[in-house]
């Protein structure tokens, strides 16, 4: 009896129907309680509950209160997203308001 091989079609479908496990651990750096600051708090936590549920560490770090961290996470400017889990390591600074572009920089989606 000859073997059925997958088609392409089929391998997509039950790759996209798989769910993902991956866990993000996330550092958003921001600089006070200024309307940037948590505008960028508010977009991040929403997205990570949409997106991320179940699968994610975020802790908000404001640079003022915990200079130190943000010398030691290299962060120079503020808000900072940075994706230290899954590696390799990402930052996204300034505005998060882009949906799209913010899930793709931490790898949350991909560009299809």
């Amino acid at each position: 009896m000859a073997e059925r091989h997958e088609t392409t079609t089929e391998f997509f479908e039950r790759a996209t129907s798989q769910p993902d496990d991956t866990h993000y651990v996330l550092h958003l750096y921001v600089a006070g309680t200024n309307p940037r600051s948590l505008r960028a708090v508010q977009q991040i936590s929403r997205l990570c509950q949409e997106h991320l549920a179940d699968r994610y560490e975020l802790e908000v770090i404001d640079i003022y209160q915990h200079p130190a961290l943000a010398e030691q996470g290299q962060v120079i400017a503020a808000p900072t997203l940075v994706r230290s889990l899954p590696e390799p390591l990402r930052r996204i600074i300034g505005d998060m308001t882009d949906e799209g572009k913010v899930l793709l920089a931490i790898g949350a989606r991909s560009d299809t």
